[in-house]
C-alpha cells in the first residue's frame, strides 16, 4: 500500500550497474544500499527517479526532440503511419483516440512494440504480429529509436535484478521463463499546451488516472514542464517534477502481483497545465508473452480481488514456486 509520500525518491543506481553481471552482486555493499532504496521506494510510492543509469543525457534529449519534430508535421504526413488492426495496432494515434476509463485522452502518440514474426507466439501473439511503423521523416527516427529501445531493455533488466534481490530472490528471478525474452511497449506521446480562459489554464486531462499493467516503466519527460502526477494514500496528487537526465520509474500491476502485494502499482495521471506542447517517451518492460502460468495467476488474483476473496497465496516473500 502506498504511503502519504510528498515527493518521489531519487536513486543513484550506478553501484548496481557496476556489479550487475556478477552472480554475487547481492553481497556488495554498494549494491545492498541501492537494493534497500529500491525496496523502500517500491513499498512507499511505487514511483522513483533513477540517475546514474548509464544512458547519455544527449540521447535521452534527442529521443524527445525527434519525437517533437514528428508531431509538428502536417496531419496528413503523420497519418502515413496510422495505427490499424492490419498494422498490429502499431503506429500513430491522433488526439482523443486513446481512451482511459471511457474518457478520451488529450494526447497524440506513436505506439510501438516488440516485433513478432508470423506464428512466433501462436494465437497469443497473432493480433500483434508484424513490424513497427516508423516515419520516413525525420530521417534518423527509426535508427535512433531502435538504439534507445535496446538500452531501455538492458536498463530495465538491471533495475529488476535489484528489485528481485530486494524481494529475497536471486538477481535473476525476473528472467528465464518469466521475462528472459521480454515483451515491451514504447509510447511516444505528445500533449498539447493547455488552453487559457481569463488568464488561467484549462487543465485538460492528457492521460486519465491509471496504473501500468507491466513489470517496470521508464519515463523520459520534458525537463521544463511538470505534468505527471502520482496519487498518495491520502488521495493527494504529487507532481513528478522533472529532473534533467533522469528517468521516472514506476512499477506495474505485474510486479505488484509477483511481489504478492508487497509493492504498489500506484495510480497516476498527466495534466499539462503549461501553454507549451509537452513530449514524453514511456517505455514499458513486460513479462514473456509465453508466460501462460503468469497469466493464469493474474486472472486468479484479479478474480479474487473482484469477488472480495482473500488470496491464500499472499505472503511476505517472493515465491516463484507459488506462481510458476
Amino acid at each position: 500500500m502506498a504511503t502519504d509520500f510528498k515527493s518521489l525518491p531519487v536513486i543513484d543506481i550506478s553501484p548496481l550497474l557496476l556489479k550487475c553481471d556478477d552472480p554475487d552482486m547481492a553481497e556488495d555493499a554498494g549494491v545492498a544500499e541501492v537494493v534497500q532504496q529500491l525496496d523502500r521506494a517500491c513499498r512507499d510510492a511505487g514511483f522513483f527517479y533513477v540517475i546514474g543509469h548509464g544512458i547519455s543525457e544527449d540521447l535521452i534529449n534527442r529521443v524527445r526532440e525527434i519525437t517533437r519534430e514528428f508531431f509538428k508535421l502536417p496531419y496528413d504526413e503523420k497519418l502515413k503511419i496510422k495505427m490499424t488492426p492490419a498494422a498490429g495496432y502499431r503506429g500513430y494515434q491522433r488526439i482523443g483516440e486513446n481512451v482511459t476509463k471511457g474518457v478520451p485522452d488529450i494526447h497524440e502518440a506513436i505506439d510501438c512494440y516488440k516485433e513478432l514474426k508470423q506464428g512466433e507466439y501462436g494465437d497469443t501473439g497473432k493480433v500483434m504480429e508484424g513490424p513497427n511503423q516508423w516515419p520516413e521523416n525525420p530521417q534518423e527516427f527509426k535508427d535512433l529509436m531502435e538504439e534507445y529501445i535496446k538500452l531501455c531493455i538492458d536498463l530495465s533488466r538491471k533495475i529488476l535484478r535489484g528489485i528481485s534481490i530486494a524481494l529475497c530472490g536471486s538477481p535473476y528471478e525476473f528472467e528465464g521463463k518469466m521475462a528472459g525474452d521480454p515483451f515491451w511497449v514504447m509510447r511516444l506521446i505528445g500533449y498539447p499546451g493547455a488552453p487559457f480562459t481569463n488568464g488561467k489554464p484549462e487543465n485538460d486531462i492528457g492521460c486519465g488516472a491509471h496504473t501500468d499493467y507491466g513489470l517496470l516503466t521508464l519515463v523520459n519527460q520534458d525537463d521544463d514542464k511538470t505534468a505527471l502526477q502520482v496519487k498518495n494514500l491520502s488521495g493527494d496528487w504529487i507532481s513528478a517534477i522533472p529532473i534533467p537526465g533522469s528517468f521516472v520509474c514506476n512499477i506495474g500491476d505485474m510486479l505488484k502481483i509477483l511481489s504478492n502485494g508487497i509493492y504498489e502499482s500506484t495510480l497516476h495521471r498527466v495534466i499539462n497545465s503549461s501553454p507549451q506542447y509537452r513530449v514524453c517517451v514511456a517505455f514499458f518492460y513486460e513479462s514473456r508473452l509465453t508466460s501462460t502460468r503468469w497469466w493464469s495467476h493474474w486472472m486468479y488474483v484479479n478474480r479474487s480481488t473482484l469477488l472480495g476473496e482473500e488470496d491464500p497465496k499472499f505472503s511476505k516473500k517472493l515465491s516463484m514456486e507459488s506462481i510458476w
